[in-house]
């Protein structure tokens, strides 16, 4: 089979600033990066304008595929509409292609029949914001038992309510993991974030962002065989490495241990 499209997303390395961010991801043969708004002392938090990150994606040669994330995107308000006005124009301005929609993830909005309404009141307004800008709303369930939105089922079927192209899923491996459903969307799918849990000692449920590391043979959670599935039921898009683990942060050469987990990956395609 073809060569793995990787990507990286700027949590694979968040200690580096935006261009040795980049500079790394050329190092690596990567293309297409992921970058944050949640990242202190670095863009988009750091007050980088967005002409300033388009020109420095321009200078290394990569394309920014994303930015991460509108948070709580599915409790719509006039805060939340204020917030993704201002994240959409800079996902525009600084030549991205996507933002990433996070949902309610603190144990609110779970009730069967408010959750799925939460989704559907806050994409049907989020869709004309997106459109205008030319941008797609990535919308990525969270696996996590607290989460508003767990399902990818119930995410698809909203996505595919609304109509059109503005709104794709994130495959993430490690919430398709702990979410326990079967059912994968290859033909909604416009990202897939990639990462392992090595750790033998932890449950399933316990399961939390800083045990996910670079993906390797002792991964529980078959990102080998996720990603096998989702091209062979035809997904085209990038893997996006997407480590929150201390471990792999405080990595003194990352690219050496990206490269293996690439190397890794690849084999098992």
């Amino acid at each position: 089979m073809t060569a793995l499209a990787f990507a990286l997303n700027h949590m694979t390395a968040p200690k580096l600033p935006l261009g040795a961010f980049f500079e790394l991801a050329k190092t690596l043969g990567v293309s297409a990066v992921e970058i944050r708004n949640d990242l202190a002392g670095n863009a988009i938090l750091d007050g980088t304008k967005p002409a300033a990150v388009k020109a420095l994606a321009e200078k290394h040669g990569v394309k920014i595929i994303s930015i991460n994330a509108l948070q709580r995107f599915n409790e719509w308000n006039a805060a939340r509409e204020a917030e993704a006005r201002e994240l959409i124009a800079y996902v525009r301005d600084c030549g991205a292609e996507a933002l990433v929609l996070v949902p309610v993830n603190d144990g609110s909005g779970r009730a069967d029949g408010e959750r799925q309404a939460n989704l559907g009141t806050a994409l049907k307004a989020l869709k004309p914001l997106l459109d205008q800008a030319g941008i797609v709303g990535l919308v990525e369930p969270l696996g996590f038992e607290i989460c508003s939105l767990r399902s990818k089922t119930e995410a698809a079927e909203a996505i595919r309510e609304i109509g059109g192209s503005t709104f794709r899923l994130v495959h993430d491996t490690f919430h398709h993991h702990l979410a326990g459903e079967d059912a994968v969307f290859p033909e909604l799918t416009g990202l897939v974030h990639i990462s392992g849990v090595a750790d033998g000692a932890v449950a399933v449920a316990d399961m939390r962002d800083p045990h996910r590391e670079l993906v390797d043979a002792a991964d529980r959670l078959d990102n080998a065989g996720q990603i096998r599935r989702l091209r062979a039921e035809g997904y085209a898009g990038p893997f996006s490495f997407e480590p929150f683990a201390p471990s792999v942060h405080d990595l003194g050469d990352p690219a050496k241990a990206i490269r293996e987990s690439m190397t890794y990956l690849q084999s098992q395609a």
